[in-house]
C-alpha cells in the first residue's frame, strides 16, 4: 500500500492511495475539520483520468463542509473517491484495503456510503477501521442513507414550490428527475405519492423503464431532460450539470435536487437567477443523508426523532435562504454560502 500527500492549498489534507495487490487507487480529501472530524462518503466511479478523480474529491469535500455546517452538525468536510467500475472492479479485498487507508488517518476522516457503494461494502471497510458509518448492523447502525436523503430533497422541493409557485402542494405540478439511483428512486416515490407528474431519465435504460412503470412517469433520453417542460427540475445524478450550456435550455421554474455540486461555476447560480429560475442550494437540499450518517458517528440513541428534528431544521434553513434571496433579489446560493461562512467563523471564534 502506498499513501502519499497531495499539495492542495485550500484543503487541510489530501492523500493519494494505491494498492497494486487489490487494484485500489484513489484519493481522500479533507477540506475542513473546523467543526469536527471530516465526514463524507466514498464513491467509486470509472474516472477517465486521475486528475478528474482528484478534482471530484476536492469539490465534493468542500461541499461536505458546507453541507455539515448547514445541517448544524459537529462535523467537518471530507470525501473519498475510488477509481474503478463498481460493477466489475469492486472486491472485498479492495474494500478492506480502502479501510486501512481510512484507519491510517486516525479519525480525521470518517467514511460512509456514496455512489457505487452499499452497506455491505461499508461492512467490509469496517473490518479494517472503526471510522466508518452507514453500517447495516450494530448498536448505532444507520444503514442506507438514501431514503433519508430523498426525504430531505422532497421537503426542499415542496419549500421551493411554495416560494416559486405559492404553494407546497405538488398536485398538478410536473417534476423532471435526472438520475434514478437509490436516492432518485426514493424521491420519485415521494413525489408520486404527493400527486406530482414525473418526467424521468437515467443512463440505465432498464431502470428508467422500471421506474416509469412503477410511477406512471414519462421517460426521456438523458440529453432531453434539460429541455423537458416541467415546473421543477430535480438533478439527482452527477454534479456540474447546471452550466453555461444547459441553463439556456431549461423550461422550468425552479431547480431542487439531490446531486452534489450542481453548479459548474459560481456564475451559473447567477445565470439561473437572471433567467428567473429559483435554485435550491444543493448542500442544503441533500443534507438528509449526512444527517442519517451522523447518528452513527455521534452515537445518537434516539435516532428517528433526532433525524426528524434535523430534517425540519434543514427545511427551515432552506426557507430562510429562499426568503432572504427574494428580499435581496440575489441568487439563493450566495445567501447559503454566506450562512455557511458565518457558521464556520463563529464556531472558530
Amino acid at each position: 500500500m502506498k499513501v502519499t500527500e497531495v499539495d492542495t492549498p485550500e484543503h487541510e489534507e489530501v492523500v493519494r492511495f494505491e494498492d497494486p495487490a487489490t487494484g485500489l487507487k484513489g484519493f481522500i480529501a479533507i477540506h475542513s475539520t473546523r467543526l469536527g472530524p471530516a465526514a463524507g462518503g466514498v464513491r467509486m466511479r470509472p474516472y477517465g483520468h486521475e486528475v478528474e478523480a482528484l478534482n471530484d474529491a476536492l469539490r465534493l469535500s468542500r461541499g461536505m463542509t458546507c453541507k455539515n455546517a448547514a445541517a448544524d452538525l459537529p462535523l467537518g468536510g471530507g470525501k473519498a473517491v475510488i477509481i474503478g467500475d463498481p460493477s466489475m472492479d469492486k472486491t472485498p479485498e479492495l474494500m478492506q484495503a480502502f479501510g486501512r487507508v481510512v484507519q491510517s488517518l486516525e479519525g480525521r476522516y470518517w467514511t460512509a456510503e456514496d455512489m457505487g457503494m452499499t452497506p455491505a461494502d461499508m461492512a467490509q471497510i469496517g473490518t479494517e477501521t472503526r471510522f466508518v458509518a452507514g453500517l447495516a448492523d450494530g448498536a448505532f447502525a444507520s444503514g442506507d442513507p438514501s431514503p433519508v436523503t430523498a426525504r430531505g430533497i422532497f421537503n426542499a422541493i415542496r419549500t421551493t414550490a411554495r416560494h416559486r409557485f405559492g404553494s407546497r402542494d405538488l398536485r398538478g405540478k410536473t417534476v423532471s428527475v435526472q438520475g434514478l439511483g437509490n436516492v432518485g428512486h426514493h424521491l420519485c416515490r415521494f413525489l408520486h405519492q404527493a400527486g406530482a407528474e414525473l418526467i424521468i431519465t437515467d443512463i440505465d435504460a432498464a431502470q428508467v423503464t422500471r421506474v416509469a412503470q412503477e410511477f406512471s412517469a414519462t421517460l426521456v433520453a438523458p440529453d432531453a431532460i434539460y429541455e423537458a417542460q416541467a415546473d421543477i427540475f430535480a438533478p439527482c445524478a452527477i454534479g456540474a450539470i447546471l452550466n453555461e450550456a444547459s441553463i439556456p435550455l431549461f423550461k422550468v421554474g425552479a431547480v431542487a435536487g439531490g446531486a452534489n455540486n450542481q453548479l459548474a461555476t459560481e456564475a451559473d447560480g447567477q445565470r439561473l437567477h437572471e433567467r428567473g429560475i429559483l435554485y435550491a442550494p444543493d448542500f442544503v437540499a441533500n443534507g438528509g443523508g449526512i444527517v442519517n450518517v451522523a447518528t452513527e458517528i455521534l452515537q445518537i440513541a434516539d435516532r428517528e426523532d433526532w433525524v426528524a428534528a434535523r430534517l425540519e431544521a434543514l427545511d427551515r434553513t432552506m426557507d430562510r435562504i429562499l426568503s432572504t434571496a427574494a428580499r435581496l433579489s440575489v441568487c439563493p446560493n450566495d445567501v447559503a454560502e454566506r450562512i455557511v461562512h458565518d457558521i464556520l467563523h463563529q464556531k472558530a471564534a
